[in-house]
């Protein structure tokens, strides 16, 4: 694995995932983990995300298509890192119908429970669905009202309503 050239080729799927590309996130995400010392098996893992790039390449991101509005879509796993049991929460955020903002990272904590799980993910897109309002702002397109949808319902209903629960009072701010 000393001549693989892993790091090059994952740094350049970074590019790839940061500039066009948000449907290879996660993989490049869990990649990137072991930049310091990869196995065989993650090596072919990275062959197998340049093959699919390599028959996909002539999808793109398109925007116009729809109505000038910002709409989310989050999602969170519960426990997906084996080693360290964090949850990876991801969003993905367009605007008149094209893909502007998207992020698949672990979690800075651990949950207890896949409300938790699912509740920091949709706190996370909404931190950027806010900035990306007052950004739109700035650039005269008022935005009146914009969606998130989480799939949750647990989730949903602790954000309608935030008063503590038995089981959710470990949640913190």
């Amino acid at each position: 694995m000393a001549m693989v050239p892993y790091s090059s080729a994952v740094g350049s799927l970074m590019y790839a995932m940061i500039c066009t590309r948000p449907d290879i996130t996660h993989a490049v995400g869990v990649v990137s983990r072991f930049l310091s010392k990869p196995g065989r098996e993650h090596w072919n893992v990275v062959k197998w995300i340049l093959r699919y790039l390599r028959g996909t390449s002539k999808m793109s991101l398109c925007f116009g298509g729809g109505k000038p509005e910002l709409i989310g879509y989050t999602d969170a796993d519960m426990a997906g890192d084996l080693d360290s049991r964090k949850s990876t929460l991801g969003y993905l955020i367009t605007f008149s119908g094209g893909a502007v903002s998207w992020q698949s990272k672990l979690q800075k904590c651990v949950a207890l429970s896949t409300t938790e799980a699912e509740f920091i993910a949709a706190t996370e897109a909404c931190k950027e669905m806010l900035w990306m309002k007052r950004f739109l702002q700035e650039l005269g397109q008022e935005q009146h009202k914009y969606i998130l949808h989480c799939d949750s319902q647990s989730a949903i209903h602790l954000s309608k309503n935030p008063s503590f629960h038995s089981r959710s009072k470990h949640i913190d701010v």
